[in-house]
């Protein structure tokens, strides 16, 4: 008895002296990637990395991006509801990213954009741009703050809690860090850090599925499925009112893909950080179809998850399955380590982008800094006397930078204390009210000749996600259908139809 407890003990704290060492490690591998790549610090650099990234380092870096934290623990978690019948969803991402590869990407290298929503200036004016870029920074401050965490949550259970750390110190510990390798080279840096972090996430999950499929005693894959109470079965055509049905999933994936990527800041800043058109359009392609089979194996791995769990008494479901299975201690020490490297590059390849595109949206679209403005110089005036300034200050991109740190900060304690549901679940519910005014705003300005009374934008985008709601709310007792994801396709009409209302017959030529 004295020896077990002995032997308990000297893993606890070689866990702990683990965790210390390879998070420290990480983030120095981190800290010179930035030193190294943070090239003059200018705007060009930090927005858009000179446009001299190379297509296949982003295409790599973009699918850790992709997929992040969320995926990396609610995927496999996600399987005991859901089994494989995601991967609909998935298969729908595929025409998604063709449609942003011909027909806005190109929209966008033509224009020579730093931030995406300048397309909604020259298209509609003022409002609609400043419109657009509100609900891309609501949608990435949320979803970034739902990936952080995350991640923030597992570090505090698996390490911070024993030391009598509070949450809200992980919190600030971990955007600090992001912050400190991110506030120089900006885009440039996340490029090369996304290729380590996309590394050491799949290295993970493989060497995770290898261990436990050997700790099982499986000789072929199609046993270890056989064996689980999870199907192969992952397309359902009949029913087309159940939630599961192939068609709702698919063209929910497709526009899902449209919306969080396509009009998303943050992954479009990465392709046009490319050399050129055609480079940014293979990048995306290949993406598609990388992002089909990676998903295959996060949620084999849940499958497998799950029967460990059931075998090793492991009682434990949805985003703590995978946690709890690497707490118990019985996949060993190198598993341990190689869970929180892919933890951490999951959840901060993500984070750290979302920190930078929100940068580069909030300078560009709301501040209107770009190359040559590396700080703006603000007035305050004294109404008594309105030609005299009482006093001025400075806003530079590096104070900005902070300040989108800390505010990524408070939501992250806000999400702790409101979230209560499976964390991939709540981030698509979210899109369907933040990203369905953007896909509306956009999808009019391509698909329309019209132009629309600028001033009333405001309004439109915000009635839009209130009346999705209500449908969504009370969607049994006015139709009798019950709607999942697919409320971002509303959302998007919804917007659409309001624009057309107020809009009228162009006689000018549209720019793009």
């Amino acid at each position: 008895m004295k020896y077990e407890l002995f032997v308990v003990t000297i893993y606890l704290i070689m866990t702990e002296l683990l965790t210390i060492i390879v998070l420290s490690v990480y983030f120095l591998f981190l800290y010179i990637i930035s030193k190294v790549t943070k090239g003059n610090e200018d705007n060009d650099t930090f927005f858009l990395g000179k446009r001299k990234s190379p297509w296949f380092i982003v295409a790599y870096g973009m699918i850790g991006v992709s997929l992040s934290g969320i995926t990396f623990l609610s995927v496999p978690g996600w399987v005991k509801e859901q089994e494989f019948f995601y991967m609909q969803m998935v298969l729908g991402y595929v025409p998604g990213y063709l449609f942003i590869s011909f027909i806005l990407l190109p929209i966008y290298y033509k224009m020579k954009v730093y931030s995406i929503y300048e397309y909604l200036r020259e298209r509609f004016g003022y409002y609609s741009h400043k419109s657009g870029s509100a609900y891309f920074f609501l949608s990435r401050i949320l979803g970034a703050s739902l990936r952080l965490f995350l991640v923030a949550e597992v570090l505090q259970l698996i390490f911070f809690d024993k030391l009598g750390i509070p949450f809200f110190v992980t919190t600030l510990f971990t955007i600090f860090l992001i912050w400190l390798y991110t506030h120089r080279g900006g885009i440039k840096t996340i490029i090369w850090t996304d290729t380590l972090q996309t590394t050491f996430m799949l290295l993970t999950v493989v060497i995770c599925i290898y261990t436990i499929f050997l700790e099982l005693g499986y000789t072929s894959i199609t046993e270890s499925i056989e064996s689980s109470n999870f199907s192969l079965n992952m397309f359902m055509f009949e029913d087309f009112s159940n939630s599961k049905n192939f068609f709702r999933y698919f063209f929910a994936g497709m526009f899902i893909a449209i919306a969080m990527t396509g009009l998303d800041q943050d992954m479009m800043q990465k392709n046009l950080s490319c050399k050129n058109l055609r480079d940014a359009q293979k990048n995306m392609i290949w993406l598609s179809i990388i992002l089909v089979f990676v998903n295959i194996i996060f949620l084999y791995l849940g499958a497998m998850l799950y029967q460990y769990a059931f075998v090793n008494n492991i009682n434990a479901e949805g985003d703590q399955l995978f946690v709890e299975v690497i707490r118990s201690g019985k996949l060993g020490l190198f598993v341990f380590i190689l869970f929180l490297l892919g933890l951490m590059s999951a959840a901060y390849s993500s984070a750290d982008s979302a920190l930078t595109s929100l940068t580069t949206s909030f300078c560009v679209d709301f501040l209107g800094m770009k190359k040559k403005n590396k700080k703006l110089k603000l007035f305050f005036i004294d109404r008594a006397n309105s030609k005299k300034p009482i006093f001025s200050t400075f806003l530079s991109r590096r104070r900005i930078h902070i300040f989108i740190s800390f505010l990524l900060f408070l939501v992250i304690l806000l999400v702790k204390y409101l979230n209560n549901d499976s964390i991939i679940s709540t981030l698509f519910t979210l899109a369907g009210y933040t990203y369905g005014p953007l896909l509306g705003l956009f999808a009019f300005g391509l698909f329309t000749k019209r132009s629309i009374i600028d001033g009333y934008t405001p309004y439109i985008v915000i009635i839009s996600p209130l009346l999705t709601y209500l449908l969504g709310k009370y969607d049994m007792l006015l139709i009798g259908f019950n709607f999942n994801y697919e409320l971002l396709i509303i959302n998007g009409l919804i917007t659409f139809l309001g624009l057309y209302i107020v809009s009228k017959k162009s006689t000018q030529v549209r720019p793009f």
